[in-house]
């Protein structure tokens, strides 16, 4: 078995198949430290520990991972609270940072005897229609090796060259652009509150989201186009305070921006994430926008289906979990879909989504109203906001 990319996606899939027996090899393009470096998401879905700890994944994140339950909505109309994890049949979210995780899984691997090899560019995946596919990549020094495994996972991503090398016409891609763009900021700054945060304003959304004691993500909403490099940081921190009503509810506790990044919400999905021996995992099965913290729960939830697919069609002889896979998965990826689309129309003026439309404005505010006050959509939202 040949994984590409080095992400939770092929660093769960490549843990569990080691611990079946599967030989497998993880290529990874970027060096050892540069996983660990990556400040991304942090929200763990119940589930995806529950996944973690039942194979033995969890040390690092029962240590130093944190149970976080509570969001807050910041309006012209007031700000309200919801605890989610006492709403419905919902749980609580573990705030545990995407690359101290990656750092985790790449570790036990290792230590394990699993053979993973750093920058390394997979180039392309060639006869996945076939029983030997192939993973040409390029080594650090340059020089090209090929891989051959009966199967390929390819965990790298949306841009990566497991997507790459699936012909024209094999699969089908529905693709959305959500018109709205973030700022997406990691500040060395203490968290302001004791809440994810979402604020709605006219000048546009902005969101809060500690990752550490010492560390918050905050996200700003900006104009298509706008440079990650345009603002000063005085403008970003006076704008962040602007948003999310600092004046009424609390300074923000500033610090030093360590990161930038910019942020288009799209969304999409790949129909069917096989290709012969080829299987898409993670962000290279379906893109899925920041709003709602779906991307690593979904890449974990998808090794795990995939491990135990492989391990019934490699060690029983029953290929017929592995012929279910894309089925399986995209169940959870749609329903992550749907929820995530709610989540940016309720964030976000009508204009940025749908078009000017005051009719399009006033259901917005209508949802709002609906979350705030009605405890059958607060179970509905506690249960989709961290179910997948």
């Amino acid at each position: 078995m040949v994984i590409i990319g080095a992400g939770p996606a092929g660093l769960v899939l490549g843990n569990l198949l080691l611990r079946r027996g599967i030989d497998c090899v993880v290529l990874e393009r970027t060096g050892r430290d540069a996983g660990g470096k990556r400040a991304r998401a942090g929200f763990l879905a119940a589930h995806t520990v529950r996944i973690l700890a039942r194979n033995g994944l969890d040390g690092g994140l029962r240590r130093r991972g944190r149970e976080h339950s509570v969001c807050e909505f910041r309006t012209e109309d007031g700000r309200f609270r919801l605890d989610y994890r006492r709403l419905g049949r919902s749980e609580p979210h573990t705030v545990y940072p995407q690359h101290e995780l990656v750092a985790d899984l790449q570790e036990q691997f290792l230590v394990a005897g699993g053979r993973l090899h750093f920058d390394t560019e997979a180039l392309a995946v060639t006869d996945a229609d076939g029983p030997a596919p192939s993973v040409t990549a390029r080594e650090a020094d340059g020089r090209p090796r090929r891989w051959r495994a009966r199967y390929v996972a390819a965990c790298d991503g949306r841009h990566g060259a497991g997507r790459r090398s699936i012909p024209p016409g094999t699969v089908r891609r529905h693709h959305r652009d959500h018109g709205v763009t973030w700022l997406g900021l990691l500040a060395e700054a203490p968290p302001s509150m004791d809440a994810v945060g979402y604020a709605l304003h006219p000048n546009g959304f902005a969101g809060h989201m500690a990752r550490s004691a010492e560390i918050t993500r905050y996200y700003l909403q900006c104009a298509r186009g706008t440079r990650a490099d345009a603002w000063t940081e005085e403008r970003i921190w006076d704008e962040l305070a602007l948003r999310m009503r600092a004046a009424d509810y609390g300074p923000l506790r500033r610090g030093p921006l360590l990161q930038r990044t910019v942020v288009d919400l799209e969304s999409d999905v790949l129909e069917p994430l096989r290709h012969g021996s080829l299987f898409l995992v993670g962000d290279a099965a379906g893109l899925i926008s920041p709003s709602a913290a779906k991307g690593a729960n979904l890449a974990v939830l998808e090794a795990e289906v995939l491990a135990h697919a492989l391990t019934d069609a490699l060690a029983h002889g029953d290929p017929e979990p592995l012929d279910r896979y894309s089925e399986r998965c995209l169940v959870h990826i749609w329903r992550a879909q749907e929820f995530s689309h709610w989540m940016v129309r309720l964030l976000h003026d009508a204009s940025d989504t749908e078009g000017t439309s005051l009719f399009q404005e006033r259901l917005r505010h209508s949802r709002l109203a609906s979350l705030r006050t009605s405890s059958t959509q607060q179970d509905w939202f506690a249960e989709n906001y961290v179910g997948i």
